[in-house]
């Protein structure tokens, strides 16, 4: 295999030399191991979510199946599993069927490019499995966080595929206030994800972790204001409550899944709750580190970094699981108003000021000045668009009282 090859591929120092059984058999190893471990962790969140917001609504949550109801969701799955699957007369049977493996895919892909571990502290990130060198991750490519966004994007074709192909008006409404929600918040994300390219110099979840050793993490380092954009952006883009509009039960029946039964209503689910997961290891990898933390003991040492990046995750989750059970659920006019009145501007103006900034490093500027003049700018661009936004709501009420004043007289 060429440098070229390799530099395309991956960055993985196991695939730096030339291919054979073994290296096959431990890239192997890993796609299942990472599999089974998504797989496991998507049935212990869906358990861990019921029970908590059961013990935060003072209920008892799931109590029967297993010790402390443990196994609910696998009975819920083999539920689904034997019950009638059910296609619409008026359905695209083809784009139907298609759809869950659309929004189900790219979670697990997702996965593959996040580092769960290895001695990031005093070393390079690698483990020694079977006697060749790797990173403890499916897959390292150059480009892996923009390999992130382009399967978020395709994410959105599953929801929306599913909506259209029912051949029903409210699966469609819910598909185009999902797809309308998904690009809207998109672009927040990947602003915000820009600025933590500005400041680790490099697209590869390996390096962007290995950038952070020491406690740099990023959520310092870029400001903290783009890990406030991307954690809001995150949970629309995933449409947790409160930004779950796409299967509003109160408007929508059940949004873009009510004509789904039996197992493709729990690819759906599942890749719902996929997605969370693999959200909030994006969220540590970029501006927590990954799996970078002290190695407390000599023996088994490389288990601290797998279980640093687990308590990282499980924070993440818990704060997931928090807001579904406290905050109502947003109208869709403030949704909208959210992603492309704040968080776009916020994270846009902060990306310039962070280039800026890096600007001023390289040139030997006074960097309080440039920071002043910055701070100065994005005010005034806020001004001006709160300006905006309060004019064109002042003409819209106008516009309003004199449609009435006309069907009045």
């Amino acid at each position: 295999m060429s440098a070229l090859d390799t530099a395309v591929l991956a960055l993985d120092p196991l695939l730096s030399g030339d291919l054979d059984l073994g290296i096959v058999g431990i890239v192997v190893l890993k796609v299942v191991v990472a599999f089974t471990l998504l797989l496991v962790s998507v049935m212990l969140m869906i358990w861990f979510e019921r029970k908590l917001v059961a013990d935060m609504h003072n209920r008892i949550g799931p109590a029967v199946a297993g010790p402390f109801g443990i196994l609910q969701t696998l009975a819920d799955g083999i539920k689904l599993f034997f019950k009638e699957d059910l296609i619409p007369d008026r359905a695209d049977r083809v784009v139907f069927k298609l759809a869950p493996y659309l929004s189900l895919v790219p979670a697990f892909l997702v996965f593959a490019i996040v580092p769960i571990g290895g001695d990031f502290s005093s070393g390079d990130g690698t483990v020694t499995w079977f006697g060749e060198r790797t990173y403890l991750q499916v897959a390292d490519p150059p480009v892996g966080v923009l390999f992130f966004l382009a399967l978020s994007s395709i994410a959105v074709y599953g929801v929306m595929l599913a909506g259209w192909s029912s051949g029903s008006k409210y699966p469609l409404l819910g598909s185009v206030r999902a797809s309308a929600q998904m690009i809207s918040y998109e672009a927040a994300l990947g602003l915000a994800i820009a600025a933590v390219f500005l400041t680790s110099g490099s697209l590869s979840t390996h390096d962007i972790v290995a950038s952070q050793v020491n406690g740099s993490w990023n959520v310092l380092a870029t400001g903290v204001v783009p890990f406030i954009v991307f954690l809001v952006a995150g949970t629309a883009e995933l449409n947790r409550p409160p930004f779950d509009l796409v299967e509003a039960e109160q408007e929508l029946v059940g949004g873009f899944h009510t004509e789904y039964s039996s197992l493709r209503f729990a690819l759906f689910f599942l890749a719902e709750f996929m997605n969370v997961i693999t959200m909030s290891a994006i969220a540590v990898t970029l501006f927590l580190g990954g799996p970078a933390g002290p190695i407390l003991t000599d023996t088994l040492g490389w288990v601290w970094p797998v279980f640093w990046f687990s308590l990282k995750v499980f924070a993440f989750l818990f704060c997931f699981v928090w807001l579904r059970a406290t905050l109502p659920r947003l109208r869709y006019d403030q949704l909208m108003d959210l992603g492309w009145k704040v968080l776009i501007p916020v994270a846009l103006g902060w990306f310039l000021l962070i280039g800026a900034m890096n600007v001023a490093g390289d040139r030997g500027w006074p960097l309080v000045p440039v920071v002043m003049v910055g701070m100065a700018v994005m005010a005034g661009g806020a001004a001006l668009l709160i300006g905006a936004v309060s004019k064109a709501r002042a003409e819209r009420l106008a516009d309003l009282d004199g449609e009435r004043e006309g069907e009045s007289v």
